[in-house]
């Protein structure tokens, strides 16, 4: 199943193949003389798995994809420094394991599986990852840990790894954008960690460079795998919800890889036979959105990166309150109350959360004090405990908005501010900084970067992380680059 890595794995040829059953699909590159029946759903995902892993990324595709990877491992080093982060690391200790990848920010080397799970709960632990605005996934957080602790185990190169991550991303976003991600939180159930178990395995069988068979059975033990309650929303600590999105898929993905690398056979075709996954977990699945526009389309360009470390439903009210006290000059003084304005399925997210950087009153009210929300205040229970803090929360209302259910920009928002004086000021957010229709550049990834890390790392070994991570695609061991900027 594990192809030789010292030879030429190149495909002689390639050919576009093309499904119609409703919709446009993928031109899934496949080797010469390949052919698929029109349900073998899974060997053809299977296939373009194999594919993707020789295959050259546009270069948009490619600058994106590095953003992304060095966005989810500041995420991961600041984490570490976090309640979750610091009880995950604490637990992985008294666990032992191979020693075959690191935990960041730590002097701990453990088994790919465990770094998988540890490194997975950093990415989310200070709510800084990125968001996939259609699937509302958290992609970032499950598939870089997956690849990194794959990557480093089997010493590959950046170019495979940035090929493996974008790859995690399309699978998990298809897998979702299959069985509905409306009806799987509809029924109670995390979305978020679905996505992750299937991202992360894509991510980690292509660091495994299986054959295609191996891809099937890495697909089939992934969806056995699959689970997540939406009960997240009712965490107060944020460390069950840093396993839920990340940690857990994590872990499920590379353990399925491994599993099929140590030579476990499974189910050839578990996407589309008589019990078949999709069919398990939606009424009405949409199986050829598994393969759509797979080589054209790639999720990794779509993910918005937060340019506040809180939760994703307030990067826009928060962007747009901020706007408006620098335009009007704002203050607890002139100010009588704010009502922010949010998509409707947002709101039992974020209103009244018990999580500092979920709670989208108390992250208005610190923003209107402070003029913005530093990393400490979005993560403060002390801060969110303060007189003046409390009391300035008792004047911002959150509500749904029927009007911002909008497909095109799902996570938009409207604040509205009256004033001490009886006028009224407006502000409507539809895509905040980070979003692919207002994206960041590279320089601004590395500020966020910079920041998040140089806290942990200190600011030398951080700025030279950086630079290895803004020209991934010529490191040639990943362990390398993993042992000697990120751990300590």
């Amino acid at each position: 199943m594990q192809e030789d890595g010292n030879r030429d794995r190149r495909l002689p040829t390639r050919r576009r193949l093309l499904h119609a059953a409703g919709a446009t699909l993928a031109s899934c590159l496949l080797p010469a003389g390949r052919s698929f029946a029109a349900n073998d759903l899974t060997g053809r995902l299977a296939a373009y798995m194999v594919a993707s892993r020789e295959r050259a990324l546009p270069d948009n595709v490619l600058a994106d994809a590095k953003h992304r990877i060095l966005d989810t491992v500041a995420a991961m080093v600041s984490g570490s420094a976090l309640t979750p982060g610091v009880m995950a690391t604490r637990f992985i200790r008294s666990q032992g394991g191979v020693a075959e990848a690191s935990i960041l920010a730590s002097n701990i080397r453990t088994s790919a599986i465990n770094a998988a799970l540890i490194n997975g709960m950093l990415a989310h632990s200070d709510e800084s990852d990125d968001f996939e605005p259609i699937t509302k996934a958290h992609p970032g957080s499950a598939t870089v840990p997956a690849a990194l602790a794959m990557a480093e185990k089997e010493h590959r190169g950046g170019a495979e790894l940035i090929r493996a991550v974008a790859l995690g991303y399309d699978v998990g976003c298809r897998f979702l954008m299959a069985v509905g991600p409306d009806h799987v939180r509809g029924t109670h159930r995390g979305a978020e960690a679905y996505f992750a178990t299937l991202g992360a395995m894509a991510s980690a069988a292509s660091l495994a460079r299986f054959d295609e068979t191996g891809m099937r059975y890495a697909i089939s033990y992934a969806a056995q795998q699959t689970s997540g309650l939406w009960s997240w929303v009712d965490d107060h600590d944020h460390i069950e919800k840093s396993f839920d999105f990340s940690g857990m898929g994590a872990r499920n993905g590379v353990t399925a890889a491994v599993m099929v690398q140590a030579g476990f056979t499974g189910v050839r075709d578990v996407l589309d036979g008589t019990h078949n996954l999709l069919r398990a977990l939606s009424n009405e699945p949409k199986p050829e959105a598994m393969v759509a526009e797979l080589g054209s389309r790639y999720f990794i360009t779509e993910s918005g990166i937060k340019t506040f470390t809180v939760g994703y439903p307030n990067q826009s009210p928060l962007d747009a309150l901020l706007k408006l006290r620098r335009e009007h000059n704002l203050s607890p003084a002139n100010v009588d109350t704010i009502l922010v304005r949010l998509p409707e399925d947002a709101v039992r997210i974020v209103s009244g959360s018990p999580m500092p950087d979920v709670n989208c009153q108390y992250l208005m009210a610190t923003a209107l004090v402070d003029g913005g929300v530093s990393f400490a205040h979005a993560h403060s229970r002390e801060h969110m405990s303060e007189a003046q803090i409390r009391a300035l929360m008792e004047r911002v209302k959150v509500i749904g908005d029927a009007r911002l259910n909008d497909p095109a920009a799902p996570r938009g928002g409207i604040v509205e501010v009256t004033l001490k004086d009886g006028r009224t000021l407006s502000k409507h957010t539809r895509f905040p900084p980070g979003t692919k229709e207002n994206p960041l550049d590279t320089e601004a990834v590395n500020a966020k970067a910079r920041d998040l890390m140089g806290p942990v790392l200190g600011v030398e070994r951080s700025e030279a992380a950086i630079r290895q991570f803004n020209a991934l695609e010529r490191v040639e061991d990943v362990a390398l680059l993993v042992r000697s900027y990120l751990t300590v």
